[in-house]
Formats: structure tokens, C-alpha cells, sequence
């Protein structure tokens, strides 16, 4: 009788753990493992997740990656690239979920976790606004612009007239630096003025601009900036 290979039984007991203490109870390689079983129906898949890990970073990093640089890596086929995918999408709209239907004053903690999630890991930056409505809840979250490693154009008109389609009272700007360092730029800054003076014009209040990076966030307000 050949001898059983080592990982076998090894997705019954991920499978148990999970149900029995939840999926927290689970490392990051084995979140990973769990999300390519379904796709990779055979075989070791924790030297894998540990590949990933290693080339992205973090699990976030992973899941941020895009579908084109996933399907590169050795041993991702587009099934596994797909799923990874859903579950970033899936994190994505559920924290949007957590601060959609509340003042977003009071949940401020889970608008930053919104936006590590959908920027935090970008390669290139991105430039997002906020709509909110005259009790500060979130009527829309729109990405504008997409650059390079670090400038994204940002089109003050434009800014003003998505800000009137929405009937927004308020609006927060949020860009991401790919570099890590959330530290504003002197044209951070300036731009923020420019977009925040076009906006008191029609009426609209910039309530902040948030930079997200991987070494954490900066709030212009916090910085006497707005």
C-alpha cells in the first residue's frame, strides 16, 4: 500500500477548525489555502498561499493584486484568480455596507478601513470622493482618477459637477500614496485648496482629505490642513 501524502486529511481539518472555532482561528496562509480549495480541488495548496504571501506581502496585498498579475504567478489558474477576486470584492462592499446607512463622523474608524481595503494596495494612485448627504450619511463613493506611482489628475470641474449630481453637502476626498508614506505633498495640498475653494462656491463643505498608504493614513483635518 503506498504511503498517504502529508497533507492528506488536511482540508477536513481546516474544514472542522473553521466550523468548530471559526474562521478566525485560521493563519493567513490558510485563509488563502481555504479560498484556492474550491478551484484547486487536488493537492497541496499551502506552499501556494505561502508564495503569495511572500510575493504580495499580506494577505491584503493578495487580494488587491489585479487579475492580470495574479494570472502570472506560477500555479494560479483563471478559475483561482477569479475567486480571489470575488473575496476582494466581497470585503470591499461589505465594509462599504458598514458605513453606508450611518453618519460617517461615527464610524470613522470603518471609512478608513474602507478605503485600505480598496486603495491601500494599489500600485498606482487613485483619487476617490466621498458624496455625503446633509446628515453626513454616504449617498456614493465614485474613484475618478487612476495615474502612476504618484500622481493621479484630479479635474476640479469635474469634482464640483459630480458633487451637484449627487446634490452632495459634503464631500471627502481620499487618494492613496503606492510609495507607503502618507505624508501630503506640497501639490496635495494645494489641490486640496483649489478643490475645497470651487466647492464652497456651489455650497459643498470638503469635511476632509484622506491620504492612505501602507505605513497608515493622513486626515488634512488631524493636520489643521482643512
Amino acid at each position: 500500500m503506498s504511503e498517504k501524502p502529508h497533507y492528506h486529511g488536511h482540508r477536513e481539518r481546516l474544514r472542522r477548525r473553521v466550523i468548530e472555532r471559526g474562521a478566525q482561528s485560521l493563519s493567513d496562509y490558510e485563509l488563502l489555502e481555504f479560498a484556492l480549495f474550491s478551484s484547486i480541488p487536488r493537492g497541496d495548496v499551502k506552499p501556494l498561499a505561502k508564495a503569495l504571501l511572500q510575493e504580495f506581502k499580506s494577505i491584503s496585498g493578495v487580494l488587491a493584486a489585479g487579475g492580470e498579475e495574479l494570472l502570472k504567478f506560477p500555479g494560479l489558474g483563471e478559475n483561482s484568480v477569479a475567486i480571489l477576486m470575488v473575496v476582494q470584492e466581497i470585503a470591499g462592499r461589505t465594509a462599504l455596507e458598514d458605513i453606508r446607512e450611518s453618519t460617517i463622523i461615527t464610524k470613522w474608524d470603518k471609512l478608513l478601513s474602507y478605503c485600505r481595503i480598496k486603495m491601500g494596495q494599489e500600485k498606482v494612485e487613485q483619487f476617490r470622493l466621498l458624496f455625503l448627504d446633509k446628515k453626513n450619511r454616504l449617498i456614493a463613493d465614485e474613484l475618478q482618477q487612476k495615474g502612476t506611482v504618484d500622481h493621479a489628475p484630479v479635474y476640479v470641474r469635474e469634482v464640483v459637477k459630480r458633487a451637484l449630481h449627487h446634490e452632495a453637502t459634503a464631500v471627502i476626498l481620499v487618494h492613496n500614496h503606492p510609495s507607503g508614506d502618507p505624508t501630503p505633498s506640497q501639490a496635495d495640498v494645494e489641490m486640496t485648496r483649489e478643490i475645497q475653494s470651487a466647492l464652497k462656491a456651489v455650497d459643498v463643505n470638503v469635511h476632509d482629505h484622506v491620504i492612505i498608504a501602507r505605513k497608515g493614513h493622513t486626515s488634512f483635518k488631524s493636520l489643521g490642513l482643512i
